[in-house]
């Protein structure tokens, strides 16, 4: 990072994301993001529900962002990317939030759904290494991000977790207000593969091994009931674009989500949700999912187990947003640290 870099500078006409809302967040307004210029979060831990690359043994050391530039229909996590949850943090909070999840045993920084503060992440990720920061840092985000955004990330970040949500612009318009997503995501996602080759190790814990990511890109596709034909369009690019350079992850737990909000939200949000089948995954699916991701061939694939249990759905109010099994935290938006 050049030494005049200032974060700041990338707020006044905010252009950071696809949408170029030109909203002036250094001066308090808030962008289609929900967010000005301060950096908020909601909640920090060790997780242990991502793929066993990143979780490995002693879990991924997660950050929640508030804010979204996607703002989808369906998000789990709608308390903080829609609804506002989460309280702002300095440069200084940050580095003490990775150095706490790295000491406690994290196996990376997994910065989750950044998107909107990239500018300021790279500053504080600079000041974090700085610091003493040695463990990989992930980048858990929708893909609708620019290139020219993600630049200021290179040499930041290590690992790359990103969704590919569809490349069906009908969708995309649908479900999260971007028609361009498809063609947006698709570059964010080449350039990510290009700046991070695999990099993958075993790592011992007594006699048990295990695979540990070290660098790279795992990509991530989330089956939404009923929209079989979207997911076979999504596998077809990624066989061609991503297979034997980056790990691809097929997820079949879509979980109708309990939302909470007003009148007008939560009625907007039905009208969204009538693009797909809003329910859990069914068997059928699931045997005809394992069977198509089959015949692909993927060099590198995670598929999910099919599970009716919805207690893994965050509540970010709560100090333990996940179940106990799932997450340990050590930061909460209303208590500050845990420990």
């Amino acid at each position: 990072m050049e030494d005049n870099f200032c974060a700041q500078d990338f707020y006044s006409e905010c252009r950071q994301c696809p949408r170029e809302c030109r909203a002036r967040r250094s001066e308090g307004k808030r962008a289609f993001c929900g967010e000005d210029s301060s950096v908020r979060v909601a909640s920090a831990g060790l997780h242990f529900g991502e793929e066993p690359l990143v979780t490995v043994f002693g879990g991924s050391g997660t950050i929640f962002f508030t804010g979204c530039t996607l703002r989808c229909s369906f998000c789990q996590n709608y308390q903080i990317s829609q609804q506002g949850m989460g309280s702002p943090v300095s440069r200084e909070d940050f580095v003490r939030i990775c150095l706490t999840l790295q000491d406690k045993g994290a196996e990376n920084i997994n910065l989750v759904t950044g998107s909107h503060h990239i500018p300021a992440l790279a500053e504080f990720l600079s000041a974090a290494k700085k610091a003493g920061l040695k463990i990989p840092v992930a980048w858990n985000s929708s893909a609708y991000e620019s290139v020219e955004s993600l630049e200021l990330l290179d040499g930041l970040v290590d690992i790359w977790l990103p969704d590919l949500k569809t490349l069906n612009p009908i969708m995309s318009k649908s479900l999260f207000e971007a028609e361009d997503y498809p063609r947006v995501a698709k570059r964010a996602i080449r350039w990510m593969i290009g700046k991070s080759p695999l990099n993958i190790v075993e790592v011992g814990r007594g006699k048990e091994v295990r695979e540990k990511m070290l660098g790279g890109t795992i990509i991530r596709h989330l089956f939404l009931p009923g929209r079989t034909d979207d997911t076979v369009m999504t596998l077809d690019w990624l066989k061609s674009h991503a297979d034997g350079k980056a790990c691809i992850s097929l997820m079949s737990q879509y979980t109708p989500v309990p939302f909470e909000g007003s009148d007008a939200e939560l009625e907007a949000r039905k009208n969204s949700l009538c693009a797909f089948q809003n329910r859990l995954v069914n068997k059928e699916e699931d045997e005809n999912l394992r069977a198509l991701i089959e015949g692909y061939g993927f060099e590198y694939l995670f598929y999910q187990d099919l599970s009716d249990d919805t207690s893994w759905l965050p509540d970010f109010r709560r100090e333990q947003p996940f179940s106990n099994a799932l997450a340990k935290p050590f930061w909460h938006w209303k208590k500050g640290f845990l420990l």
